[in-house]
């Protein structure tokens, strides 16, 4: 009889599908959004703020259990879980802690960049936390498959991400749909590598 998945694992392995429909959903609908200028933690803020809020706790409290899932199954070496649960902490931060207006969004708010709040700094932190863990965990996990091309996707999913962090940071054009796509590309590939691995221990 197959052994089924470890219910950690599986709700580690939903929360970049749930996290990216969500967010992707709401660039598209919500009005005044548009994510060539404005960053997804931007979707906290308004009447339907609390959507991206939700989805910002829920995948946190996901990760962390995808990160005790890896631990407890054996997967992804000592780092793997670490940085999948300093990835989750950063999320659920991310969610407490809302991001500045600014740049005409919500509607009503200047079009200009909105000044740094403590609060605002602290959401900063926690995204920074979240993505700087997701861009070493690519690279950590792409290790445990050797020269394949499933480990050269998973390098290059943190060099996309890191590209697009960098790109954001910088405030340059298309900073926000650069990070948001950095983001599906690693997290995407994370959630399929704990798949693939658990698979393995399975086999």
């Amino acid at each position: 009889m197959t052994r089924r998945r470890p219910p950690l694992l599986t709700a580690g392995m939903l929360a970049a599908p749930i996290w990216i429909l969500l967010a992707t959903a709401q660039a598209a609908t919500r009005t005044g959004f548009d994510l060539i200028r404005h960053p997804i933690s931007m979707l906290s803020l308004g009447d339907l703020g609390w959507i991206q809020v939700s989805s910002f706790l829920v995948t946190g409290v996901m990760t962390l259990c995808g990160a005790a899932g890896m631990r407890r199954a054996g997967l992804g070496g000592v780092w793997g879980p670490r940085l999948l649960g300093l990835q989750g902490l950063g999320l659920i931060v991310a969610g407490v802690f809302p991001a500045d207006p600014g740049f005409a969004f919500p509607p009503g708010t200047p079009d200009v960049p909105g000044t740094m709040s403590p609060l605002g700094a602290v959401h900063l932190a926690g995204a920074c936390v979240s993505f700087l863990a997701m861009i070493t965990c690519c690279f950590v996990l792409s290790r445990r498959f050797g020269g394949t091309s499933w480990a050269v996707a998973g390098r290059a999913g943190g060099v996309l991400l890191a590209v697009g962090l960098c790109w954001g940071m910088s405030g340059a054009p298309g900073g926000p749909l650069a990070m948001f796509a950095g983001v599906v590309a690693a997290w995407s590939w994370i959630a399929v590598t704990m798949s693939t691995l658990e698979k393995a221990v399975r086999a």
